[in-house]
């Protein structure tokens, strides 16, 4: 790293993590071009993140899969953590979760392997200052649009003078149970499916495999027998469940592939993704149907409060 890069106000990476990216909103209007939207996985933590420090929704924030990941303050910063508990400390003092809280320049934050949850995000007061390619800067490794971020680098930030610091109110904070319930808005094809295919469908529990990514999560349980072998390759929308050949459902996320040719039941209402975001491998999911209008309802509720600017 260069002397002049390491003179930059913001957050120097100490330790990377297992899965460290800059995420703001996404990226739209690329799926033509085969490019994937990317964004927050969990995009309530996100959302809360920025609030907290009187961001736009669309500032870029540090989503952090696992834990297990350091920064140090290069200028004075403010910051807020929201998400999976990583019991974040700053130079062995513990800052808690949930809130948004002042580091000073030298200082360490530091944050160990996720107790509940899978992902945590950091915000830093007017978002990291990244240059964005596309319209945003999300990072969406599998398109080459940016990459996870790597010992030495430094997130350039806003140096800002002490200010009041702020957390969410206790009956907001979502918990990460065990088991979780997604609703499901069905698809045009999810006729195609046997009665005997959908009923097995919501009454089953199933689990969440190793097999999760931004891409998407691989479940096991119910086998679903698919209607066919595949259809013609269609848009993949988010949150789409499709279920290949093997009858094991596969919920799409921000960085799933724009096509795809297998079919698919439906979707996950826009509201439920979060919780899908922060189940690691073993949680156990069952899903219920949700009419279309009732998803748009809480949708817009959704948008009301966190996207509207």
């Amino acid at each position: 790293m260069s002397e002049d890069m390491d003179k930059v106000d913001g957050l120097k990476v100490i330790q990377a993590g297992v899965c460290c990216t800059v995420q703001d909103l996404g990226r739209y209007g690329y799926a033509t071009h085969g490019l994937s939207q990317g964004g927050p996985i969990d995009l309530q933590a996100h959302c809360w993140a920025n609030r907290l420090l009187g961001n736009e929704p669309d500032a870029a924030t540090i989503e952090i899969a696992v834990g297990m990941a350091s920064f140090q303050a290069k200028s004075d910063l403010l910051l807020a953590i929201c998400g999976a508990d990583m019991r974040a400390e700053i130079d062995g003092n513990l800052v808690g979760n949930w809130r948004s809280f002042p580091i000073q320049r030298g200082q360490t934050l530091k944050l160990h392997p996720a107790r509940e949850g899978l992902r945590g995000y950091i915000g830093l007061k007017g978002g990291v200052q990244t240059e964005p390619i596309m319209e945003s800067c999300s990072v969406v490794v599998r398109n080459g649009v940016g990459s996870l971020l790597t010992e030495g680098e430094v997130l350039p930030a806003l140096a800002v003078d002490p200010v009041n610091v702020a957390h969410v109110p206790a009956r907001y904070v979502p918990n990460y149970p065990a088991t979780i319930s997604l609703r499901v808005i069905e698809s045009y094809q999810a006729c195609d499916f046997s009665p005997e295919a959908l009923s097995g469908f919501y009454q089953a529990e199933y689990e969440v495999t190793p097999e999760l990514d931004r891409m998407g999560v691989k479940l096991k349980g119910n086998q679903i027998k698919p209607p066919n072998d595949g259809i013609i390759s269609e848009g993949i929308a988010l949150g789409a469940i499709q279920v290949p050949n093997d009858g094991q459902p596969i919920v799409l996320l921000n960085d799933r592939q724009t096509l795809g040719g297998y079919p698919k039941l439906g979707v996950v209402a826009r509201v439920d993704l979060p919780k899908l975001g922060q189940a690691g491998p073993g949680t156990k999911v069952q899903f219920s149907p949700v009419t279309l209008g009732q998803a748009q309802q809480e949708w817009r509720q959704f948008c009301d409060y966190f996207l509207s600017v």
